[in-house]
């Protein structure tokens, strides 16, 4: 049995919801930042002039790693608040409170990842609606290749980011929380 839990009633939740969903909205509204930043970023660096700007292949690692660095930073920042938000629980082990702040930082990035994911599938479902391009319009093998391998790719760096986000979204809530527990 565990200091401050009973067998005559029920025990306090481990999970604060509140802390969670506050870490959730933070985290969110920051990738929507970085994200319109980084668009800004972007569409300067193109020019619709042959040979000036960006091209398109430096374009596309540049708008890669800013979405790598924009996840990983959304999910450090709602990681922290959601563990530095949490209550503070007393009488329990020191090893206890570090797994919680941990999970409260893995649970806001695990929400706002669906939630995020949940919006590109309703984009993309609504994008899929769009008219079909005309007929004259000739896509090549090459082009479906070319096509395929981009998707792959981006595909491989998006779960490698998201696995690292989780792991940084963990680490900020047990920083959060232990930031907490050094400043009550």
């Amino acid at each position: 049995m565990y200091p401050g839990h009973s067998l005559d009633g029920p025990s306090p939740s481990a999970v604060s919801l509140s802390s969670i969903i506050a870490g959730t909205v933070a985290a969110i509204a920051l990738t929507i930042t970085l994200g319109l930043i980084g668009t800004g970023f972007g569409l300067a660096s193109v020019s619709i002039w042959p040979g000036a700007g960006a091209s398109p292949k430096s374009f596309t690692i540049g708008a890669g790693l800013w979405l790598i660095v924009t996840q990983w930073l959304s999910a450090a920042v709602g990681g922290y608040i959601a563990g530095r938000l949490r209550t503070r629980w007393h009488g329990l082990h020191t090893d206890e409170v570090f797994f919680r702040d941990t999970a409260h930082g893995f649970v806001t990035w695990a929400l706002a990842t669906a939630l995020v994911a949940m919006v590109a599938v309703g984009a993309s479902t609504l994008a899929s609606l769009a008219p079909v391009p005309p007929a004259d319009v000739k896509v090549t093998a090459d082009d479906l290749e070319a096509a395929r391998k981009a998707a792959a790719a981006f595909a491989t760096f998006t779960g490698i980011s998201l696995v690292v986000g989780a792991f940084i979204g963990s680490v900020g809530g047990a920083l959060g929380g232990r930031l907490r527990d050094l400043h009550p």
